[in-house]
């Protein structure tokens, strides 16, 4: 392995990891912005959700844009200006503030991840192309814990205010290391033409499959934000009372995505994407119900069942995207991805409409309910 190709390969690592890095952190520190902000349980959940809404609004349209003006630039460009929320956060005197913080990080993250993908198929094939996409989605599993990680125990240490500026740091030095290695894409083309955009996207909008997909897409987050926001809430009190690096710990159940993405492949191959969804969401199922028994290493167990769950579903439905969509598939990746977030926003909100209700089994029948309606999308919406 040349110096050249180990660099690249970690510059595609990085860009998945400062991505994600961001998207799900606060999660960690929910209890400590409803004391320090005087935030309710459901404004709490919404700054995660804020995050989520800005990336599925964006996600259909930054295809487009890259298709006319580039793709490293746009990547670098992103990564920079994501750092620029991150570190406004830590002067923010109340939730509204926050939350729009939050959501110009969503805004921010499609030229990010979309861009990247595009690159890659690009740039590069056969067996190249595929490590790399597996290095990217390893980084954003990996930045999606090391985010609730690192600035849950930072707040332990210096604060959460300090913390974002670290936060903000990470991103910075990730853009610098990526601008450097990444190398300028000798492939693209430019397609500025917005009419075969539009029809392309007004097919997309009929085809019954890829709609279907992004249902169940909607279904996959909804039940991701709406388990890993809220239970931090129910952990953080009587009898758990755990700490903010202590909840950070409890996501070290999402590293289970690190192994389990790349050994769906064989149950995808086995089952078909449909009966793959199935299977993977019951056991989804089956860990959210869990979560109501008492024993904590008993929920971090039905934890770890419920996220390898929507891991498998997730990956099934890219898969079956990929077969399904023949033509225009980044902007059907866009639209999937809008679904996707779209449902990410709405768990975070609805969650807590539930939690604030009837707390944690409340958000489990909730999230259980979701789930059903994954499963009637996958037999009746998806066909085999």
């Amino acid at each position: 392995m040349t110096p050249i190709r180990f660099l690249l390969k970690a510059a595609v690592f990085a860009t998945g990891l400062a991505a994600f890095l961001q998207v799900y952190s606060v999660q960690a520190i929910l209890p400590l912005l409803m004391r320090d902000l005087q935030a309710s349980e459901v404004e709490a959940g919404l700054a995660v959700g804020a995050t989520v809404l800005g990336v599925a609004l964006m996600s259909p349209f930054i295809g487009m844009l890259s298709d006319a003006i580039g793709r490293k630039g746009l990547i670098v460009g992103s990564l920079l200006f994501l750092g620029l929320p991150t570190a406004t956060m830590a002067g923010v005197t109340d939730i509204g503030q926050m939350l729009i913080c939050r959501f110009l990080q969503g805004v921010a993250i499609p030229g990010i991840t979309v861009v990247l993908i595009a690159y890659i198929g690009e740039e590069f094939g056969g067996r190249v192309m595929t490590k790399l996409m597996s290095l990217y989605v390893a980084g954003t599993v990996l930045g999606g814990f090391l985010g609730r990680f690192i600035l849950g125990h930072l707040s332990e240490i210096t604060g959460w205010r300090t913390a974002c500026f670290v936060m903000a740091a990470l991103c910075a030095a990730c853009a610098l290391f990526v601008a450097k290695q990444l190398p300028a894409s000798q492939h693209f083309v430019a397609k500025p033409q917005m009419g075969n955009a539009l029809r392309t996207l007004k097919s997309h909008l009929r085809n019954r499959r890829l709609l279907a997909a992004c249902g169940l897409g909607a279904c996959v987050l909804w039940s991701l934000v709406g388990c890993f926001t809220y239970i931090n809430l129910h952990l953080a009190e009587a009898p758990y009372r755990l700490d903010s690096g202590s909840l950070a710990n409890i996501f070290s159940v999402y590293l289970i995505g690190m192994v389990i993405t790349p050994l769906s492949a064989r149950l995808i191959s086995r089952f078909g994407s449909t009966r793959a969804v199935m299977v993977a969401v019951g056991l989804s199922m089956a860990g959210v119900a869990a979560t109501l028994l008492s024993p904590l290493p008993v929920i971090v167990a039905a934890l770890t069942a419920m996220s390898s769950g929507v891991f498998i579903t997730q990956a099934a439905t890219i898969n079956y995207i990929a077969a399904n969509v023949q033509e225009g598939r980044s902007l059907a990746s866009g639209l999937y991805y809008m679904g996707y977030y779209g449902g990410g926003t709405l768990g975070a909100w609805f969650c807590g409409l539930a939690y604030t209700q009837a707390g944690w089994p409340g958000v489990v029948w909730l999230l259980l309910a979701v789930q059903l309606c994954a499963v009637l999308i996958a037999k009746f919406g998806m066909e085999q």
